[in-house]
């Protein structure tokens, strides 16, 4: 699918391996979902424009280059997607945070808005909206149609572990964003949870049950 890239940095594979055992504690859950984080953030960002600069070292001026454009964004699907926020500031200190608070209908499992702040002049900056977990894909496909509505237009979606389910509506319902995901799974059970999985990321990263 065009616009769709699954990470095969052996890094990746090796911390989601340690992401999905179920002897992880929280402590280490949480920074191994920061340095994925920032792992899969240098491979999206491969493409962010640049412009020249002039510098002056310590021997002469020069022109080099550097990001162009407003600051980047970030935008967390709450809760589980905070946990990536660091690995991608790590990478772009600069770079402005919103926040989309969603819920999934334990009955219909469609998502629910409770919240959305995004930062100013959204419509000039490359939006990178991380959720660890790509399952149905409707609070994904919902939250970029909030950006939209905001006016976003450069939009990335980054998602830890992903079901050809969630892929394919998201894919569907936005075929122009860049989708990067650490890696696609099996499928969904009949409480669409990811299987394999890592079971529910935000409970991992947060250490509730």
């Amino acid at each position: 699918m065009e616009n769709v890239f699954v990470m095969d940095h052996p890094l990746i594979q090796h911390k989601i391996s340690m992401l999905r055992d179920c002897r992880t504690g929280t402590n280490e859950f949480r920074k191994l979902v920061e340095e994925i984080a920032v792992l899969m953030g240098y491979e999206a960002f491969r493409d962010l424009p640049l412009m020249e600069v002039e510098v002056r070292t310590p021997i002469e001026s020069c022109r080099t280059p550097m990001i162009s454009g407003k600051k980047l964004a970030v935008v967390p699907i709450l809760r589980a997607g905070l946990g990536m926020v660091s690995g991608i500031l790590t990478l772009v200190p600069s770079a402005k945070v919103g926040h989309i608070g969603l819920y999934r209908d334990p009955v219909t499992h469609e998502p629910k808005e409770y919240y959305c702040k995004l930062p100013e002049s959204i419509e000039q900056r490359v939006v990178t909206v991380v959720d660890p977990m790509l399952a149905t894909g409707g609070s994904a496909e919902a939250a970029v149609n909030f950006i939209k509505e905001k006016g976003g237009k450069q939009i990335k979606f980054l998602c830890i572990i992903a079901a050809p389910e969630g892929l394919e509506r998201l894919h569907r319902s936005h075929p122009d964003i860049q989708i990067y995901c650490g890696h696609l799974d099996r499928g969904l059970d009949e409480n669409a949870y990811i299987c394999p999985g890592l079971g529910d990321a935000g409970d991992r990263i947060f250490g509730t049950k």
